[in-house]
C-alpha cells in the first residue's frame, strides 16, 4: 500500500506556550502491561478496531514515492505450529530484527531478516526464542561496540515472563553476539527482580571503550518494595557479565515523598498517579538518558557517569491531561525532544477526552523543557460512547529522520509529520497496511520498516530509492 497524505482537515495540531502546570490523572491508570491498572486489555486483541476508519487519500508531499515493497510472511518456530504476535523492529548494517510478543504463550524470539534487496527480504535466522522459558521477547536494539571484552555487532533483547509464579522464567534481558546475522550466538543475561515481570524497553549505548544498557522495568520498585528500581543502568562492556551500575529512586526528587511505594505517587497537586518506568533511550553522544517514567513525564539525565548520572530535569503535564509518558526521540541534533503519551481509556471524569497522543518540546535546557506543540489526529478525539477502550487510536513509538517525525499508530499506521518548524507540526502522509495494528516504526537510509502485531515486518521504500531527506536517522 502506497503512503498517501492526509487531507488537512483531519489535522488536529495545537501551539502552545508558557509555563506548565502539573498534570492530574485518576490513580490507576493502565497499559498493556499494568497488573496495578483498573483495565485488562492487551495488545493485539484489537479491541473496539471495528468503528477505526483511517483515511487515506491521493497526493503527497515529500513522501510521493515512497510504497509499500514487502511483506514477507513471517516463519513459525514453535514447535507446535502456532504462530507468533509481534512487536518492535531495529535495523542494523542491512538486517531487521523484528521482537515478539504473548500470543500462543510466547517465546517467539527476534526474528532476523536480510535486507540486501529490500523488497524481497529473506529471513535468515531466530534467537532468543528458547533460552527462557514462559518469557516474550519484544524489543532488540543493536549497535557495534568495540571494548577490551568484546569487539562487533551487539543485540540486546528484552525478556519478560508470562507467569511470575512459574519457576522456570525469569525477566531481564538477553546479550547475543549477531556480527555474523545467520548464526547468532548467546553471550549473556542480565537478571531483574523476579517480583517483576522484567525488562519492557531498553537501550544500548556505547562511551567510549564502554558500553552500557538503560533498562526499563516497570513495577520492580513496587513489587520489590523498593528493593530494585524500575530505571537502571548495567554494564555491558563485557557482555558475558553484566554489572548493574545505578539505579534511579525517584524519591530523590523533592516532588516524590519519602514513602512512595514505587506506583501511586501522591503529586504536589493533591492527586494520586502512577508513576513506572516504561521505557529508556541514549541520544548519539552516549551522554543523556530520557527515560519515560509515565506521569512523572519524560524523565532527563546526564549519565557521562553511569555510577553517579546526575538528574537534569523532566517534562509535565497540563491539569486536565492524563500523563503516559510512553516513549520519547530527538530531533534538531538533541534540542528537541519528543514524547508519545500511550492513553487507549479516554475517559476519565475531570480530564479531557481523548486518546493518546504527541507533545514536542525545546529542551535546549534540560532543566526548563519548554512545550511547543501537541501533534494530534483525527483518531484522537474519535471516542464512541460505548467500547471507547482500545489501542487503536493512540500513539505509541516516534522516530525521527531529518525534519520528519515517524510515529508508529496502531490502527492508523505509520504517521508521518513534518517537524520543520517545531511549534508546527503536519500531517504529511500515512502508511496504513491491512487490518493495520502497527506497533513499531524504524528509519533507515534506504527504507523504512515498520512492525504490524498481527502480521509482522513491513518495507517501505521510494521508487528509485531516491528520499529527498537524507540526513542520519535518529534510532
Amino acid at each position: 500500500m502506497e503512503v498517501c497524505v492526509l487531507d488537512s482537515r483531519y489535522i488536529v495540531k495545537t501551539a502552545l506556550t508558557g509555563v506548565l502546570a502539573f498534570s492530574m490523572i485518576l490513580p490507576v491508570q493502565a497499559l498493556a502491561h499494568d497488573e496495578i491498572g483498573d483495565v485488562n486489555i492487551e495488545k493485539g486483541e484489537r479491541a473496539n478496531y471495528e468503528d477505526v476508519v483511517a483515511p487515506v487519500m491521493e497526493g503527497s508531499k515529500n513522501l510521493k514515492f515512497l510504497k509499500e515493497v514487502a511483506a514477507p510472511e513471517m516463519e513459525i518456530v514453535r514447535e507446535d505450529g502456532k504462530q507468533n504476535s509481534f512487536a518492535d523492529v531495529y535495523a542494523h548494517k542491512g538486517y531487521a530484527y523484528v521482537g515478539t510478543h504473548v500470543q500462543n504463550n510466547g517465546n517467539g524470539g527476534v526474528r532476523v531478516f536480510d535486507l540486501k534487496d529490500p523488497a524481497n527480504p529473506e529471513e535468515i535466522a531466530v534467537f532468543a526464542n528458547d533460552d527462557i522459558p514462559g518469557t516474550w521477547q519484544e524489543k532488540v536494539i543493536v549497535k557495534s561496540i568495540s571494548t577490551p571484552e568484546f569487539k562487533g555487532d551487539l543485540a540486546v533483547v528484552s525478556v519478560q515472563q508470562l507467569d511470575k509464579t512459574n519457576p522456570d522464567s525469569k525477566g531481564g534481558f538477553l546479550l547475543y553476539d549477531v556480527t555474523n546475522p545467520e548464526t547468532p550466538k548467546k553471550l549473556g543475561f542480565w537478571e531483574v527482580s523476579k517480583k517483576t515481570r522484567g525488562t519492557h524497553e531498553l537501550y544500548l549505548t556505547t562511551q567510549g571503550n564502554r558500553a552500557v544498557v538503560v533498562a526499563a522495568n516497570p513495577y520492580a520498585d513496587y513489587f520489590s518494595h523498593g528493593e530494585e528500581k524500575d530505571f537502571q543502568i548495567v554494564d555491558v562492556t563485557d557482555p558475558t557479565n553484566p554489572e548493574t551500575l545505578w539505579q534511579f529512586d525517584p524519591r530523590m526528587l523533592p516532588e516524590v515523598s519519602d514513602d512512595f511505594n514505587g506506583y501511586h505517587w501522591e503529586s504536589p497537586d493533591g492527586k494520586t498517579r502512577p508513576l513506572f518506568n516504561h521505557s529508556t533511550m541514549v541520544d548519539e553522544t552516549g551522554k543523556y538518558a530520557y527515560v519515560s517514567m509515565w506521569d512523572l513525564g519524560t524523565v532527563m539525565f546526564d549519565i557521562s557517569n553511569p555510577e553517579k548520572p546526575e538528574y537534569l530535569g523532566r517534562t509535565d503535564f497540563a491539569s486536565d491531561q492524563q500523563g503516559s509518558a510512553h516513549s520519547a526521540t530527538l530531533a534538531k541534533g538533541g534540542t528537541i525532544l519528543i514524547e508519545t503519551r500511550e492513553v487507549y481509556n479516554p475517559v476519565r471524569e475531570g480530564y479531557e477526552e481523548a486518546y493518546g497522543y504527541t507533545r514536542i518540546f525545546d529542551i535546549k535546557d534540560k532543566s526548563n523543557p519548554k512545550l511547543l506543540s501537541e501533534f494530534k489526529t483525527e483518531l484522537t478525539y474519535d471516542i464512541p460512547e460505548e467500547n471507547n477502550v482500545t489501542f487503536a487510536k493512540t500513539v505509541h513509538d516516534p522516530k525521527v529522520r531529518g525534519n520528519t517525525l515517524y510515529l508508529s499508530h496502531y490502527a492508523g499506521g505509520v504517521v508521518a509529520v513534518d517537524i520543520t518548524n517545531p511549534s508546527d507540526p503536519t500531517e504529511i502522509a500515512r502508511y496504513t497496511p491491512e487490518e493495520s495494528d502497527v506497533w513499531g516504526v524504524f528509519v533507515d537510509r534506504n527504507y523504512i520498516l515498520a512492525s504490524d502485531i498481527g502480521s509482522g515486518l513491513k518495507v517501505l521504500q521510494s521508487n528509485g530509492n531516491k528520499q529527498k531527506d537524507q540526513s542520519v536517522p535518529q534510532s
